[in-house]
C-alpha cells in the first residue's frame, strides 16, 4: 500500500506541473472562441477520470489501494469548492457568461460549504444513503459546470465567450480540479457499495 500511496502522490504531482506548464504554455487556448470546447481543453478533464477507471478495474491491488483511503478526507477535500464564488466574481465584471458561472460558482459552493457536515456525519453505514446522495449531487454539479462551459458560446454564441477557463489561473479547475474531485466522488461511492450494512464507512487511514 505504501508504494501506491507514493505513486499517487507522484502521478498527482506530475499531473498538476504537466497542467500548469500546459496553460503556460497556452496549450488549451487551440480552438478556443471557435468550438463550444477546446479540443485540448477536453482531453485534459476527460483523460485522467478514464484512466483511473481503467486501472481502477484492472487492478485489484490499486482497487484495494483506493478502497482504503478514508472517505471522510476525501469527502472533506471537497470544501474547498467554496471557492466557486470566483465564477459569480468573474460574471460579474463580464468575463464570464452567466449561462456558465452563476450555476457553476452557486453549485460549487453548496458542495463546498455542506462537505464538513457530510464527512463529520453522514460518513457511516447508517448515513449510507444520504452520504451516496450528496456524492452523485457533487458529480451531477462538475458535469452541469463542464457541459454549460462547453455549451455556453453555442446558445449564446454572441455573449461572453468562455475563453478565460483556457488560461490560468481559471484554466486548472477544469484541467486539474474538477477530474480530481470526480475521482474522489467515485471512490467514496464505491466504497459505500462494498461495505457490509453493519460497517463504518471510514475504513483504514487517511493515505493522501
Amino acid at each position: 500500500m505504501n508504494n501506491y500511496r507514493k505513486l499517487t502522490a507522484v502521478l498527482i504531482g506530475s499531473w498538476f506541473i504537466f497542467s500548469l506548464a500546459a496553460s503556460e504554455l497556452h496549450l488549451y487556448r487551440i480552438g478556443a472562441g471557435t468550438l463550444p470546447l477546446p479540443l485540448p481543453l477536453g482531453i485534459a478533464v476527460l483523460t485522467p477520470i478514464i484512466l483511473f477507471l481503467v486501472w481502477f478495474f484492472s487492478s485489484a491491488n490499486f482497487r484495494q489501494f483506493t478502497m482504503s483511503l478514508d472517505p471522510r478526507l476525501l469527502t472533506m477535500v471537497q470544501s474547498w469548492r467554496t471557492g466557486g464564488f470566483v465564477f459569480l466574481v468573474l460574471a460579474t465584471y463580464g468575463i464570464l457568461p452567466g449561462l456558465f458561472a452563476l450555476p457553476a460558482g452557486w453549485g460549487d459552493i453548496v458542495i463546498g460549504a455542506t462537505a464538513p457536515m457530510v464527512a463529520l456525519k453522514l460518513t457511516n453505514a447508517r448515513h449510507r444513503g444520504a452520504f451516496v446522495l450528496w456524492q452523485f449531487l457533487g458529480i451531477a454539479d462538475l458535469l452541469t459546470a463542464i457541459t454549460l462551459g462547453a455549451l455556453a458560446g453555442v446558445i449564446d454564441p454572441h455573449g461572453i465567450p468562455t475563453d478565460a477557463m483556457t488560461v490560468l489561473p481559471m484554466s486548472l479547475i477544469p484541467t486539474f480540479a474538477v477530474p480530481l474531485l470526480a475521482i474522489f466522488h467515485i471512490i467514496c461511492i464505491a466504497q459505500s457499495r462494498r461495505l457490509p450494512i453493519n460497517r463504518n464507512l471510514s475504513v483504514g487511514r487517511p493515505a493522501i
